[in-house]
């Protein structure tokens, strides 16, 4: 299937199908991860969405690119090109990953209509962002594509040249560690939860002063519940004030 007016990835002499360079598609991935984390987060905390706005229109452009025209005109691409330029070439099927992207495009095109045209601001924005983050956390960190999985699906025919020879490599028994390594890891959790609790629950105290009352000022439970359940400026933006209140039970 030809997806753009220029041919779809590279044709290599020893590869059977069209490929594209996998260290470029995961560092291009890494830059686009940076930018929506950044924005993701001025956008939750701040209540500001202009630079997500704006990151969806590059998003779309960069991917309508990929799509549509060539991956080797990608912005983000050439980038990541920039950054591996000094690597040996890894090179994986074109098919499976133009699907993927396809995943990402569909995405991004119901962001650009949410956020850029309609100005709405809820859940389902929030899921569709996690989603993508999610999507190219794996790719960049872990080097799995989920939308090359999904591909083989649908395809007619199975993804060829996958990242780590995954369509042909079988793992041993084992490769994924011991049980030991496992309980080490639950450990790390548990360990994590109850530090949550003592971190998260700061007791108010003032150390000023010489006597045990000025030392230790406790505030009213009055006016600490209240000051616990004021509901911070990013969620009245967001229009989740009633939504922020029931999830702090409040």
């Amino acid at each position: 299937m030809r997806h753009s007016i220029f041919p779809f990835g590279q044709t290599i002499e020893g590869y059977s199908a069209p490929v594209l360079n996998e260290r470029a598609v995961r560092a291009a991935a890494g830059i686009l991860f940076l930018f929506a984390i950044i924005t993701f987060m001025i956008a939750l905390l701040q209540g500001d969405f202009a630079p997500t706005r704006l990151f969806i229109v590059v998003f779309l452009i960069d991917f309508t690119i990929r799509l549509f025209v060539s991956p080797k005109f990608s912005p983000s691409l050439i980038m990541g090109q920039w950054l591996v330029c000094k690597q040996a070439p890894e090179y994986t099927g074109a098919a499976q990953k133009a699907f993927a992207w396809a995943i990402g495009f569909g995405l991004v095109v119901m962001m650009f209509y949410l956020m850029v045209i309609n100005h709405s601001m809820g859940p389902l924005n929030m899921m569709i962002c996690g989603a993508c983050l999610i999507f190219m956390w794996f790719e960049t960190s872990a080097g799995i594509c989920i939308g090359c999985k999904v591909y083989n699906l649908f395809a007619k025919d199975p993804a060829q040249l996958c990242p780590g020879d995954t369509c042909v490599y079988q793992a041993p028994k084992g490769a994924g560690g011991s049980w030991v390594q496992g309980l080490i890891v639950v450990a790390l959790f548990i360990g994590v939860f109850f530090l949550g609790k003592y971190f998260l629950n700061p007791v108010l105290t003032n150390v000023s002063g010489n006597s045990d009352s000025d030392n230790r000022a406790t505030l009213s439970i009055s006016t600490s519940e209240q000051l616990r359940c004021t509901v911070p400026e990013f969620a009245i933006k967001m229009g989740h004030e009633a939504l922020w209140k029931k999830h702090n039970n409040c």
